[in-house]
């Protein structure tokens, strides 16, 4: 029977025949049951019941196994090595389905133990001990999870004892079962028994298997179960084991959280270790090698130390193993160090990083397929772990529905694996979940749920794996109705959870609120309306705060209801509870439901026990130890933990404390606060009774309690952060108080940025020191920026203020710096430990704990601030005590430090040792910057620093390579980092032009290389966005353009960059302006260019504010198009100025130009000019008078004019009024308007004048319009008697009010005509006004040089003798000088006088007596010629400001003062009133010294008050005044002057040579259209003052001043002075441009050349002169100038040249009449002059011709006489009666021709009876015309009628003595008229007496005397009796004349030497007539007599 039961048996152990194994089981029991077939009695061998019961296991029938052991062990069979199979039987039978079944287990190692006990007593059964071993271990399994290995301890121990007795022979089994045993008491925590264990298993293993001892040696060194030096010994000789002892060091430094600073050292050096291995000579060991880089790659990518791990990888790769698993792993290991390469840019969720990923994760899904399908464990499980470890960056919500295949594949390969890591399969299928429920799959999800939680042996989710299987159950029963409250709650956060973005927040509202109301019905309703205002109740009363006040009652009341739900509920279901308030926090936080999510997480958070109690911050309360550093003061709780809570729980208060604190946030923003800010009063809007005063909120008792309520919500949300820190700390997870720092920073960045870092001190220092008790998850970043604001926020009240002004200056000497109270050092020192723990933290030593240098900056300027602050000085390290290992992070540390010192110098505190700019520049190009931007930054603040200390060269470097580096990286940053580079170049810019300017040395090129650099710089700024840098770069390049701006041709190159500065300027304005989010570098004041401040430097005008200087850029960019008279152009720039430009009065300007360029194209400009309406009447005035200047119409003008009149109303504005009408009149009389029309104008202006009252008495303004004139027809009379009518001249206080008077009476001179009425009275009250001014202003000054006298005597008696003596000395010297002069000049008169002009000269050069009192007017010509203004006068006027002097306050334009002073000269002259011109001339000279301050303007009037004494012949007076303009004709001062401003010009006009004025290649250079050739204009030249300095002329006034001086000297005949001046000038002009005042230059060098006989010259210089074209005057003058030379040059028919000029110039004139009717008086004086200089030229050419040719000469004669009758009486139509008398002395000159030319006796009688009339008339004529003048001074007895009307007018002008001693031109003109006449008259006498003593020698003495009885006077016809008459009347006539001209020639020499010579001709004629022995001599009176009265000649 054992036969064949063995048969079947081994049949079916061969076959798996189960048929075979039931034959042999039933034949068994049959046998045992004593029923066998065969031979019931036949023995049965029990082993058989093993032998079936082992095969019945192998083919999984336990039923079978276990009923055949149970028969073995009731038969007593003998004991063998079947009874230990059995009991290895049973065990197998009894071994456990899971870890679960504890009992099963401990029954199944009882069985196990029971077979090894048996077995090891027997060697022969000792293989017993090893198969029970091996199944042994196969059965514990499912116990090798975490968690359950402990269990194993006991019977694995047992087991290896066993092992160990029975001296098994498979070593390495026995070392893998004590490595397991070793790694279970690891697990178990029974670290003592795993070292004691270690010190028998090491032993064993490294001596039997020394394959496993690195594997045991690694464990002790990661464990320490063995002493650190017996290891270090043990590693000495072993490559692989040194190797692993480092390796595994660091293991374990990084499970103690304690890794080293030298991570990369230490891995370097293992890998220098396997660099040993010589894997080709010694291919045994090249396994080894292999694990040990896998292993050295796998730890350094955990320690993220790329370096190694490529090296790692690089070698792997070289030694080109075939194993696929090898290939495999190094897959993988590539794919790690691509993700962690990705691992910054995965951490901000860049797309491109996220798809770089899942290509890795795809990769790696083909990996685990080949690693299946090739089917080892181990590589599956490398693959599997890398592919978690890949896929967790994307585990997000929004991402990770893209892992679900590999993440399936994954779950899928290890649960067929039946794979021990549990760990990873539970959180596997915990995310399959969740993606499975994403997408609403929710079979699949709960399935994967149902796994995670078998698989989770340590229970880490079983609470999340029951509350989602709960969610998801329900979620699969939606309609049916819950009973729990917890599954309604669920359900509703459920529903809610699928709302969709389109639902409404009231629909997804509702659900939220039935889930709080499910958890919460009695108190979630009043918590939730604590914020429902409908709610709040305001009571009656209504005050200012009321209702807010209401409002933060009613939510603190509300939400204290919530309390008392926990009381009531207790903790039943709280778990579950804490889940559900935290998922419905979470849901409401994202829909956006805020008051739900804060009650929601309200209530969660009430779970939280520690929190029962609110944890307060003590604010202002700081203990400090005795380090001084501030302790954490906040308050204990004071309820304990009554029961462990789970991580989980405390982890899910953490995330929900966040939620609350944000929602918190969100609601005081609701109420306009931000987080920790303080509340701000409403503006109160309600209307007050008068008298009203407002309550301080202050004291409002309302207004506390809502700014409690508010403060009280800030200390939540910071009480909230702080909570969940300290959670996070409690349970040793550092991303919880990671992400709380991060809040608390995040939410309060406003008082960062604020500067108000000091009010979180306290929360930041808790955190600091939770962060340091916790470590900060690898966030070094996060770390450094906790300290930098905790370290501000320490020292940040300790900077003193007061430094920031200094900031400005740089490096100034120290200041005293007061030492810091004990509190103040307290907090500074803890500033500096904290700056320095992170500093040495990040110091690069661990590679991890890098930070980025910007970061680091920041925290290095705190540093070096606080040690400023303590006055501890920087080592010469430039660092902390603790230096870094890595040499790049330190030298950009030296650097920076550096920088920071150099920053901090020069404010007032402790100046740190800095080292040199040099060096420092050399420092910082040495460096490895990893971070560009602080590269960037760096260099762009040593431009800042090498600028600031004047060092040009090392400015330009530095800019320049800032720009270098920030243009290359400008194109490769993103947006952010690009507006920071932007800024920083916009900065290097600024800075390199503002050196450039300061560095300029008169280059002005250098100027547009500056422009050209701000021009970048505004550029950069506007790619920073930052409209402030814009601005600034835009005030810079203003300023260095506007020296150059006055030429066109600048503004012309300046127009591009213009275009594209105000483009960028509008771009940037247009950008919405970001507050800045940067936190600054300093935040405090400093010497850098972040607290240099904006505004620094000097603004020229135009860049006062932004708007004020786009204003300005547009008026540029409008010039430039206008200087090209692009008018149309510079219209469309004023047009998008006015679009641009906000609606501010800085548009003014741009509305301005807008008006004046419509004006100018002919455009309808009045919607533009209604912008001026709100614009005072003085701008609108101004706005009319430029459009009137710019109106290309007449009517336009006219218009534009009486609109400027027309707006000045008030009667402040009344000289304006005057200016404007003064204009207006000269602008319609040059546009030949009526002369009515400009009379009226001007008259109108002078009552406005005469109307004025004194500054201190104007009365009170009437209510009747002023201003408005009436046109009402004025009476002709005399505005001096018209204004008698109204204000005497004595009322006249007021010199403005005088000058004005003046000017406008000498303007409507101008206007009339010289024969015109009211000419002449013009002229004379212009001369009462001028003369006034002397009198009030040397009253003024006299009075005030009598009340300062007694203070200057007292005060300076000292110093004057001093000055006196001085002046004694000078005035000597001057005086020796002149009698020089003069004695040179007596040299060359005429040496023979007669005795009464030696008796009469010293009278006449007596020097006036001198004036008594300063305000006494001198009384005669003689003292007005000899005044000179004394200088106590002068210096009292140059001082004064009152309007009662000569001051630049009382003549405010005093060139144009002295202009018109010049045309009433010139007309006083033309009046022959040449005594009148003294005291202008003087006036002249007073307003040049007092008011214009200019030297040569006054010598100019010296020199014309010399000419008009010369002409009155003051001999005396005109010496002085010669004396007083000196020998230098032009100053060195005034040439220089005037050569700078010619340089000056050409500088502007001359194209500025830079790179970019070359036209590109591509650009088409246009051809220059020729302007157009405009006429003339020749106007007359005002002299400019000096627009810089207000005092002297400006540079191109002085050719001018030249000319006007040479002009003078030339009619001095000062030839060689003269033309020194003129030739200065000429060149001046012609540099000038000035082709008017260069032609009238050459007239006057040609007259020069005339007088000098140099006719040649002169003719060419006229040519030249008219070719450049003139005036009318010009004109005229010109050509007589020419006729001069022509006429003076000897050659034939000149007389005839002449006239033909002359004709040439006539007809030229009478077509200007036409055209310019207001000129016609003068045109036509001028063209009657011309016409009778030809007569008088053809007249002269008869007498040439007279002899030759009688009769067609008399003829000729005749003609010209009849014309010279016509010119006469033109003259006289002219008024210019003067200029006949010419005439008449020509005609008389005709009428001698004929009479010489005529036969007839009679006839010639006639012509001489008609010369003589003539001659004689116009000797009365000129007489009359003195006398009239003698009786404007009161001397003439009678005078014309004409006449009178004038005398009265203005007598009492002059007093008698005015003429004594005065000779003027009128008196020496009559003078020589007379000499002439007694000139004719003697050689008619001649004639008549010789003609007559001829007749009488041929008549006898009968004949003689019968003739002279029958003569009879009625026989002679009527020419006959005039000659008769004549005859005896001609020698008394002449004597007469001779009688009258002895007053006429005083002072004169010619004349009287000419009246003495004519005297001596009469008496030598007389006497030749008076026969001595006539018989009638003795008694007849004959001329004899009359010879007597002659004799007093003698």
């Amino acid at each position: 029977m054992d036969l064949v039961i063995t048969q079947e048996l081994a049949r079916a152990e061969s076959q798996q025949d189960a048929a075979s194994l039931k034959k042999a089981y039933e034949l068994i029991k049959s046998a045992n049951l004593g029923k066998s077939e065969f031979d019931p009695s036949e023995s049965f061998s029990p082993d058989l019941f093993v032998l079936c019961a082992e095969q019945a296991l192998k083919m999984r029938q336990p039923e079978v196994s276990e009923d055949c052991i149970q028969m073995y062990f009731k038969v007593k069979a003998p004991i063998t090595q079947f009874l230990g199979r059995a009991h290895l039987c049973r065990a197998q039978m009894c071994a456990p389905k899971s870890a679960e079944n504890l009992e099963e287990f401990e029954n199944c190692v009882t069985e196990y133990m029971k077979a090894i006990n048996f077995a090891k007593g027997e060697p022969r059964y000792y293989f017993l001990v090893y198969n029970a071993s091996v199944l042994y271990w196969q059965m514990v399994r499912p116990f090798l999870k975490p968690g359950y290995r402990h269990h194993l301890i006991p019977s694995l121990s047992q087991i290896i004892n066993v092992l160990s007795q029975t001296e098994e022979e498979d070593k390495e089994w026995r070392a893998e079962l004590m490595l397991e045993l070793l790694e279970c008491y690891l697990q178990a925590g029974r670290k003592e028994e795993a070292a004691r264990f270690c010190s028998t298993a090491a032993p064993f293993i490294k001596s039997h298997v020394p394959q496993k001892y690195r594997q045991i040696f690694s464990v002790m060194v990661r464990h320490e179960l063995m002493d650190e030096l017996q290891l270090k010994e043990e590693k000495k000789n072993s490559i692989s084991l040194s190797v692993t002892f480092y390796i595994n060091m660091l293991k374990a430094k990084a499970e103690q959280n304690d890794l080293p600073g030298d991570i990369s050292v230490i891995l370097r050096k293992a890998y220098r270790h396997l660099g040993h291995y010589n894997h080709q000579r010694f291919p045994s060991i090249s396994e080894e090698k292999m694990l040990l880089l896998f292993e050295l790659a796998r730890f350094s990518l955990t320690l993220k130390c790329m370096e190694i791990s490529s090296a790692c990888l690089s070698d792997l790769k070289k030694m080109e193993s075939k194993d696929p698993g090898k290939l495999i792993e190094m897959e993988c290991l590539e794919c790690e160090s691509e993700a962690l390469r990705l691992e910054s840019k995965m951490k901000v969720y860049n797309r491109a990083a996220v798809e770089a990923q899942l290509d890795i994760i795809q990769r790696l899904d083909v990996a685990l397929q080949r690693a299946v399908r090739l089917g080892d464990p181990r590589v599956i499980h490398v693959v599997c772990a890398t592919q978690w470890n890949t896929c967790l960056p994307l585990l997000q919500h929004n991402l990770r529905h893209h892992l679900r295949k590999p993440l399936a594949g994954v779950a899928d390969v290890l649960e067929k694996l039946d794979s021990l890591m549990t760990l990873l399969r539970c959180q596997v299928h915990m995310e399959m979940a969740q993606i499975e429920e994403d997408e609403d799959r929710l079979e699949p999800a709960t399935e994967h749920l149902r796994k995670a939680a078998r698989l989770d042996s340590l229970g880490l989710y079983r609470d999340r794996i029951q509350m989602a299987s709960t969610r998801l159950r329900l979620c699969t029963t939606l309609y049916q109705a819950p009973e729990r409250a917890e599954d309604k709650a669920i359900m509703a956060v459920e529903q809610a959870k699928k709302a969709t973005p389109k639902d409404s927040v009231r629909k997804k509202r509702a659900l939220l609120v039935n889930a709080g109301l499910a958890l919460a019905p009695d108190a979630f309703q009043i918590v939730l309306d604590s914020e429902n205002e409908a709610k709040v109740s305001t009571g009656k009363n209504r005050g200012r705060f009321t209702y807010l006040c209401a409002k933060a009652w009613h939510h603190t009341v509300s939400v204290d209801k919530a309390a008392g739900h926990l009381r009531r509920l207790g903790n039943e279901n709280d778990k579950e509870r804490i889940q559900i308030w935290a998922e419905l926090a979470k849901v409401a936080r994202k829909q956006g439901v805020w008051d739900v999510c804060r009650t929601a997480s309200r209530f969660c958070l009430l779970y939280d026990n520690v929190k029962v109690k609110k944890l307060r911050l003590r604010r202002g309360k700081k203990k400090r130890g005795r380090d001084g550093s501030v302790q954490d003061t906040w308050s204990q709780p004071e309820v304990v933990l009554q029961r462990q809570v789970c991580p989980d729980l405390l982890r899910k208060f953490a995330e929900v404390g966040f939620i609350h604190a944000e929602a918190t946030v969100h609601l005081l923003r609701s109420e306009g606060v931000e987080l920790n800010d303080r509340a701000i009063p409403p503006e109160d809007l309600s209307q007050h009774p008068a008298g009203y005063v407002p309550e301080p909120p202050e004291v409002n008792a309302e207004w506390i309690t809502y700014r409690t309520w508010i403060e009280s919500l800030s200390r939540c949300a910071m009480n909230n952060w702080l909570r969940s820190a300290e959670i996070g700390q409690e349970i040793q997870e550092a991303w919880i108080v990671q992400n709380a720092v991060v809040y608390v920073l995040n939410h309060n960045h406003h008082l960062i940025l604020a500067g108000r870092q000091k009010e979180l001190v306290d929360a930041l220092y808790h955190l600091l020191s939770i962060v340091k008790a916790t470590g900060h998850s690898g966030d070094p970043v996060m770390l450094v920026t906790l300290c930098n604001t905790l370290a501000r926020g320490l020292i940040i009240s300790w900077i003193p203020v007061q430094a920031a002004e200094k900031s400005r200056k740089f490096m100034r000497p120290n200041a005293f710096h007061s030492p810091l109270d004990a509190g103040a050092t307290s907090e500074i020192k803890t500033a500096v430990e904290v700056c320095e723990f992170a500093l040495n933290l990040t110091n690069g030593s661990a590679p991890e704990e890098t930070v980025p240098t910007g970061t680091r900056q920041q925290l290095i300027a705190t540093w070096v601030k606080a040690k400023q602050l303590l006055q501890q000085q920087i080592g010469p390290r430039l660092g902390t005590e603790e230096q870094g290992t890595n040499e790049d992070v330190s030298s950009v540390t030296r650097v920076l430090v550096a920088l920071e010192m150099y920053s901090c110098n020069g404010l007032g505190l402790m100046d740190f040792t800095v080292p040199s700019l040099a060096q420092l520049v050399k420092m910082a190009s040495e460096c490895n910057w990893s971070d560009p931007l602080v590269e960037l930054q760096t260099l762009t603040r040593l431009t800042h620093f090498a600028h600031a200390a004047r060092d040009h060269e090392t400015t330009m470097a530095c800019a320049h390579r800032a720009l270098e580096m920030g243009i290359k990286y400008l194109k490769k940053f993103g947006p952010e980092e690009s507006r920071l580079v932007a800024e920083m170049l916009c900065t290097a810019t600024a800075i390199q032009g503002r050196s450039i300017m300061e560095n300029l040395k008169g280059r002005k090129q250098l100027r547009l290389v500056a422009a050209k650099a701000f021009t970048e710089s505004a550029r950069f700024g506007g790619i920073a966005g930052s409209s402030a840098l814009v601005m600034l770069a835009a005030r810079h390049y203003w300023n260095a353009w506007l020296p150059l701006l006055s030429s066109a041709v600048y503004r012309k190159k300046a127009k591009g960059a213009l275009k594209r500065l105000i483009g960028i300027i509008n771009k940037t304005e247009a950008r919405k302006q970001e507050k800045g989010k940067t936190l600054l570098l300093h935040q405090w004041p400093t010497a850098d260019f972040q607290g240099g401040g904006t505004t620094e430097g000097y603004f020229l005008p135009g860049a006062e504010d932004d708007l004020a200087l786009r204003a300005a850029l547009y008026g540029l960019l409008f010039h430039s198009h206008a200087d090209q008279d692009d008018w149309e152009g510079g219209l469309k720039v004023l047009d998008e100025a006015v679009q641009v430009l906000p609606r501010t009065a800085h548009r003014l300007l741009i509305f301005k130009h807008m008006v004046i360029v419509k004006a100018k194209l002919g455009q309808n400009f009045s919607m533009e000019i209604q912008k001026f309406k709100a614009e005072s009447e003085d701008y609108l005035a101004r706005m009319w008078h430029r459009l009137a200047l710019n109106s290309p119409s007449v009517s336009g003008e006219l218009a534009c004019y009486n609109n400027a009149i027309q707006a000045l109303q008030k009667p402040e504005m009344e000289w304006q009024k005057v200016e404007y009408l003064m204009e207006f009149g000269q602008w319609l009389h040059h546009r030949h308007f009526p002369l009515e029309d400009v009379v009226f104008h001007l008259r109108w202006a002078v009552e406005i004048l005469l109307a004025m009252k004194p500054p201190g008495d104007v009365p009170e303004p009437q209510p009747t319009p002023d201003g408005e004139y009436v046109a009402v027809e004025m009476p002709p009379r005399s505005p001096v008697s018209e204004a008698e009518e109204a204000v005497s001249l004595e009322q006249l206080r007021s010199v403005r009010q005088l000058e004005a008077l003046a000017r406008v009476h000498i303007l409507l001179a101008l206007v009339l005509s010289p024969g015109a009425e009211g000419y002449e009275d013009c002229c004379l009250a212009a001369y009462a006004f001028f003369r006034h001014i002397w009198q009030v202003s040397l009253m003024t000054a006299g009075k005030s040089v009598l009340e300062n006298r007694p203070l200057a005597a007292t005060s300076s008696h000292l110093l004057l003798p001093k000055k006196e003596k001085e002046n004694e000395r000078s005035k000597e010297k001057e005086k020796e000088r002149s009698k020089e002069k003069e004695n040179e000049r007596s040299k060359e008169k005429d040496k023979e006088k007669g005795k009464e002009e030696k008796v009469k000269e010293p009278k006449q050069s007596q020097s006036p007596a001198p004036i008594k009192q300063l305000e006494d007017l001198p009384m005669s010509i003689e003292e007005w010629a000899s005044y000179s203004c004394p200088e106590e006068v002068l210096s009292v006027l140059k001082q004064d400001r009152s309007d009662s002097t000569v001051n630049p306050s009382s003549i405010q334009k005093p060139t144009y003062s002295l202009y018109f002073l010049d045309h009433l000269v010139k007309a006083l002259q033309k009046m022959c009133l040449h005594e009148l011109t003294v005291p202008v001339l003087q006036l002249g000279v007073l307003i040049s010294d007092s008011v214009v301050g200019s030297k040569g303007l006054s010598d100019l009037y010296h020199l014309r008050l010399a000419h008009a004494c010369s002409e009155l012949k003051l001999r005396e007076a005109a010496a002085r005044h010669e004396e007083a303009v000196g020998q230098v004709c032009v100053s060195e001062l005034e040439q220089a002057s005037c050569r700078k401003e010619i340089a000056l010009k050409k500088e502007k006009n001359k194209e500025p040579l830079l790179e970019e004025s070359l036209p590109a290649l591509n650009e088409q250079t246009l051809p220059v259209q020729p302007g157009e050739i405009k006429p003339l204009d020749a106007k007359d030249k005002i002299l400019k003052m000096n627009g810089e300095t207000g005092r002297d002329l400006d540079g191109t006034s002085f050719p001018h001043l030249w000319m006007l001086k040479a002009e003078v000297l030339l009619e001095m005949n000062l030839y060689q002075p003269a033309r020194l001046l003129l030739s200065e000038a000429y060149l001046a002009f012609q540099e000038l441009d000035e082709p008017c005042a260069e032609a009238q230059c050459l007239l006057l060098l040609a007259q020069l050349a005339n007088k000098e006989k140099n006719y040649g010259q002169a003719k060419k210089m006229i040519a030249q002169a008219q070719h450049l074209g003139g005036s009318e005057e010009f004109w005229y003058n010109s050509t007589l100038t020419l006729a001069e030379a022509l006429l003076s040059m000897e050659h034939s028919g000149r007389e005839a040249t002449v006239c033909h000029i002359f004709q040439k110039l006539i007809n030229a004139f009478k077509i200007l009449k036409k055209e310019r009717p207001n000129r016609l008086p003068l045109l036509e004086f001028m063209i009657t002059d011309l016409e009778a200089r030809c007569l008088s030229l053809r007249v002269r050419v008869a007498q040439h011709s007279a002899v030759t040719e009688p009769t067609e000469c008399s003829l000729l004669l005749k003609e010209m006489d009849d014309g010279l009758l016509e010119i006469e009486r033109k003259f006289i139509d002219c008024g210019c009666k003067e200029n006949c008398v010419d005439v008449k002395l020509e005609r008389a000159k005709i009428k001698r021709l004929r009479a010489q030319n005529e036969k007839d006796e009679e006839q010639k009688t006639a012509y001489y009876l008609e010369a003589y009339g003539l001659a004689q008339g116009a000797v009365a004529e000129e007489e009359g015309r003195l006398h009239s003048i003698q009786g404007l001074y009161g001397l003439a007895q009678g005078a014309m009628a004409e006449e009178e009307g004038r005398l009265h007018s203005v007598q009492g002008l002059l007093s008698l003595q005015d003429l004594q001693n005065v000779n003027t031109p009128l008196m020496r003109k009559l003078a020589r008229l007379k000499l002439g006449l007694v000139e004719m008259a003697l050689d008619m006498l001649q004639f008549i007496w010789e003609e007559a003593h001829g007749q009488q020698s041929e008549q006898g003495s009968l004949e003689k005397l019968l003739a002279d009885y029958l003569q009879n006077t009625s026989d002679y016809t009527s020419v006959g009796l005039q000659w008769f008459t004549l005859k005896r009347t001609l020698a008394h006539g002449a004597l007469a004349q001779l009688g009258s001209l002895q007053p006429l020639s005083v002072g004169c020499v010619e004349i009287r030497a000419r009246l003495l010579g004519l005297a001596g001709r009469a008496l030598h004629l007389l006497a030749m007539q008076a026969d001595p022995v006539h018989p009638t001599c003795y008694w007849e009176a004959g001329p004899s007599d009359l010879a007597q009265d002659l004799m007093y000649l003698e």
